[in-house]
Order: structure tokens, then sequence, then C-alpha cells
């Protein structure tokens, strides 16, 4: 097992795992689809959300990645994405949460969002495991 100060290379392999494994964020999220167009990378007002998704209540789920450390400011820039999606996509009855992943959360930002009932802030962790193939003999 390996552990340490992993870090993705790239947002886009955070993204791209994440939006295939959905369910190790919470079980029933589902990636976003509508008319050929996925939640990978979903166009709102001219900027791009990460990931958006359905949960098992058929809601909306904004999430915003960062391969390193989540700073406050992508608070503003997940809020924008939420009322996005809640004025010109959501039914008046659908709830739209958001979610922020990242290598890991800074104190400001987990101040910035003490009190945003719809807010929840996740880091991740890479872990490997290697597994012999074949014995040289």
């Amino acid at each position: 097992d390996i552990k340490g100060k992993s870090e993705f290379a790239y947002e886009q392999d955070l993204r791209n795992f994440l939006s295939r494994n959905l369910q190790v964020i919470e079980p029933g999220l589902s990636l976003f689809e509508e008319e050929g167009t996925t939640g990978v990378e979903y166009p709102v007002g001219g900027r791009n959300i990460d990931i958006l998704a359905l949960d098992k209540n058929n809601n909306y789920v904004v999430i915003e990645l960062k391969v390193s450390r989540g700073y406050d400011r992508v608070v503003g820039q997940l809020l924008r994405y939420v009322n996005w999606i809640k004025k010109h996509q959501a039914e008046p009855d659908q709830i739209v949460r958001g979610i922020i992943i990242a290598r890991e959360i800074s104190d400001d930002l987990s101040l910035a969002c003490e009190g945003l009932a719809n807010i929840e802030l996740f880091e991740y962790e890479l872990s490997g495991v290697l597994k012999k193939v074949k014995e040289n003999n």
C-alpha cells in the first residue's frame, strides 16, 4: 500500500476518475446527461462546471475540483455554478448542492463554508496497491 503526499498531476485526471466513480463521493450519484451532453466540463454561462451530477433523489450536485489546496475563493466559483443551475436548469422543487474536492481544504475555505447548508467539503487521498503479475524463476 503506497501512501503519501500524492496529487493527481492534472485536474482532468482527477475529474475523469471521479466522473467514472461518483459512488466514492456519495452512493447514488450519477453523471448528468442530456441530449448528448454529459456532466463533465458542463457549460454554464461561458464557464464549465468540473462535474455536474444527480443524486439518488434527482437533485443536482455541482462538483468543483482542486488538485492541490482548496482556498476560500473557490466558494464564489462554486456558488456561481450552483445558482446558475438553480436559475436556468433546475425545476422549482429540485435542490442544488455543491461539493468542493481538494487535496487539502484550507482553514480559510472551511471558515468560508461554515453555515452554507448545501455545500460539502472533501479531501481526496490517493493510495495504490501493487500486485506482482509474473514470478521470475
